[in-house]
């Protein structure tokens, strides 16, 4: 890393995990870990009824005049708004557009709202726009309904985002984490831990060797791509938010399952891994925003991953572990020197307002 012109502030870089009873909101509820699933649990669903209305995955699966469709709303507070390979414009077409995916479904349009703060400069507007407007002509989608709304000066950072989609999802596909079996054979579409340290280094003025930008990319063709080897995949997520970490244990959980990972076989790209090294942070726990992780019936895997592989979003495909019968609803890893460590879901996140 070469000398730049502020010293990072350090202390920044990992959300505070207070005690569970703490009567406010801290930054770690908003980090996909177990703080966000506790005032999930605990406060919104029992205000809502007591109940969840659906399955809590990254999108709902509905029945509407005989099609199955997916719904999926997400917000985005990214800071900055800009950053190497993209902006909160496009994680704000990407991100919804990747939870749907991860349904199966094919996205059929967007809703787009903007919160801006009095006092940012227009041009910024008119860049998030753009760039909102080219990634969904890249993944194909239409923004068909939209709001805006505008805050105090000292209220808001600039720009926020929340966007809405809904997608179709083809007869004979069931992705939920139900469906995990021990045997399931678990793959990743490529490098992970990139857009956190992308998000990082731009936040903190970090410079490295090579230039690390963020992995953003709309994922439905690949996800495409993988179906037509066989609908019967069992599950997909995009590990996002708590990064692979947070989605293995989420998957574990829910199946009642274990899952094991073959830590050496995680694709970690050198200079992530050089980062994390320097900065203390575990790759598996970092934010991606264009990759996936399926677990596939172990007599597809291959054919599913040679077709993940052609696809330019799947190149660096990897199988990464397997499920097994063995300490259900827990992840672990082997490690490079033979040993096994426990792979927990994140309290909070190591890096707050990476989307």
């Amino acid at each position: 890393m070469s000398d730049t012109t502020a010293a990072p502030d350090m202390l920044s870089w990992s959300c505070p995990a207070p005690l569970r009873d703490r009567p406010r909101v801290v930054m770690g509820h908003g980090g996909g870990g177990a703080l966000s699933a506790e005032l999930v649990e605990q406060v919104v669903l029992p205000g809502l009824g007591g109940a969840a209305p659906a399955a809590l995955t990254d999108s709902a699966v509905v029945e509407l005049g005989g099609a199955r469709l997916a719904f999926s709303t997400d917000s985005f507070v990214v800071r900055p708004l800009f950053f190497p390979g993209g902006s909160i414009g496009d994680l704000a077409v990407n991100g919804t557009v990747n939870d749907l995916a991860m349904s199966g479904a094919r996205a059929a349009c967007l809703s787009c709202g903007l919160i801006l703060e009095e006092g940012v400069e227009i041009d910024t507007v008119a860049r998030v726009a753009e760039a909102l407007g080219g990634a969904a002509r890249a993944a194909g989608v239409r923004v068909v309904t939209g709001d805006t709304k505008v805050v105090e000066s000292g209220h808001g950072d600039g720009v926020y985002i929340n966007t809405s989609g809904i997608g179709v999802i083809p007869a004979g596909v069931d992705l939920r984490p139900e469906r995990v079996v021990p045997g399931d054979v678990v793959l990743v579409s490529g490098a992970i831990g990139v857009h956190g340290v992308a998000i990082m280094s731009r936040r903190e003025n970090l410079r490295f060797e090579v230039e690390i930008e963020s992995d953003c990319a709309p994922l439905g063709g690949l996800v495409e791509a993988m179906l037509s080897v066989t609908p019967d995949l069992h599950v997909l997520r995009d590990p996002t938010r708590g990064g692979l970490a947070a989605s293995l244990n989420e998957i574990a959980a829910a199946s009642g399952c274990g899952v094991v990972v073959q830590e050496r076989a995680v694709p970690v790209p050198p200079p992530v891994a050089g980062a994390c090294a320097m900065l203390g942070l575990d790759p598996m726990y970092v934010a991606n925003e264009g990759k996936l992780v399926a677990f596939v019936p172990r007599e597809h895997a291959d054919a599913v991953l040679a077709a993940m592989r052609v696809h330019p979003l799947g190149s660096g495909a990897a199988a990464i572990g397997e499920v097994v019968p063995e300490h259900p609803g827990m992840v672990v890893a082997r490690t490079g020197l033979g040993g096994t460590r426990v792979v927990d879901l994140p309290m909070g996140e190591q890096l707050p307002r990476i989307c």
